[in-house]
């Protein structure tokens, strides 16, 4: 049939049928959409075969990721009318190099490795041996009866502050301060159970936070669960010694992970008795009688 306007309809048919278009570039991925885009007459998306199975092969020089599709099945439409184009697709799609050198690249590191830091740690354990006193005058503690009973309660809470001395008890370090939280009164031992979650002030060396069961009618263990400082990093725990509740307590700190301690805190410790005492130089806070800032 041939318009007015001279284009001849039955010839575009004709070249159509028997004239294929031309393909797209072998590096566009194939997709069943791009085929449907081209074949519009002769392929859909339920025309498509899915690969079955296929051969996967990486070359380390080309950087490159080699598809080879099962025979059994067939990417090429099986409707498709046309002999050249079935031929042409089939000849083209049975082995494509897909090309990935330009895909961003991941790299995945350990944590180990990016903090190697975390491995040097020392492990050598040592032992820190400090005195709490309660002097008197810091207004410690406050016993906050929130229970509202006379008799200690769970519930109850008690803020406190106390000073801070060497093992031998000839240096004022700083100061304690925190809070314990009543758990169980013990009447059968005359004392209570308390979770403390408390800090140790060591001036410009910095602090060691612990956490975990104060006893007032035995001796506790805690969890050092951090610190700051030369206290950095720091792990361990650190057994608490009831002397005289609750104006005396002496700990024994285990401490790892951390370099060496200095020697201003580790002098020989005074055995802990119910009488003892900090020098009156310390008591005074004399300059050489305490450590560089100390916390007061």
């Amino acid at each position: 049939m041939i318009h007015d306007d001279g284009y001849n309809n039955d010839a575009h048919i004709h070249n159509f049928l028997h004239k294929p278009p031309p393909l797209p570039p072998l590096s566009h991925r194939f997709n069943s959409d791009l085929l449907t885009k081209i074949f519009p007459m002769a392929c859909s998306s339920s025309a498509l075969r899915f690969f079955s199975s296929a051969s996967v092969k990486v070359s380390s020089n080309s950087k490159s990721v080699h598809l080879s599709s099962s025979s059994s099945k067939s990417l090429v439409p099986s409707n498709l009318t046309n002999p050249f184009l079935s031929q042409t697709l089939r000849n083209n799609l049975t082995t494509t190099n897909y090309n990935f050198s330009s895909l961003p690249k991941y790299s995945f590191t350990l944590k180990s490795q990016a903090n190697p830091s975390l491995d040097s740690r020392p492990d050598k354990v040592q032992e820190l041996c400090v005195y709490e006193i309660n002097e008197r005058d810091r207004g410690s503690p406050a016993y906050l009866r929130l229970s509202l009973k006379f008799v200690n309660s769970l519930g109850d809470l008690v803020p406190f502050t106390n000073k801070l001395y060497t093992g031998d008890l000839e240096k004022r370090i700083g100061i304690t301060a925190g809070i314990c939280i009543l758990v169980q009164h013990k009447k059968e031992k005359k004392g209570d159970r308390y979770e403390a979650i408390y800090s140790f002030y060591f001036g410009e060396y910095g602090h060691i936070a612990v956490q975990g069961p104060y006893l007032t009618y035995e001796d506790s263990y805690l969890a050092v669960t951090g610190g700051s400082g030369i206290f950095k990093g720091v792990s361990g725990e650190v057994k608490l010694q009831q002397l005289v509740f609750p104006f005396k307590i002496f700990y024994t700190f285990y401490l790892k992970g951390i370099n060496e301690l200095p020697e201003e805190l580790l002098g020989t410790p005074v055995k802990p008795t119910p009488a003892v005492e900090p020098t009156p130089a310390a008591m005074a806070c004399h300059p050489y009688a305490t450590i560089l800032n100390y916390t007061d």
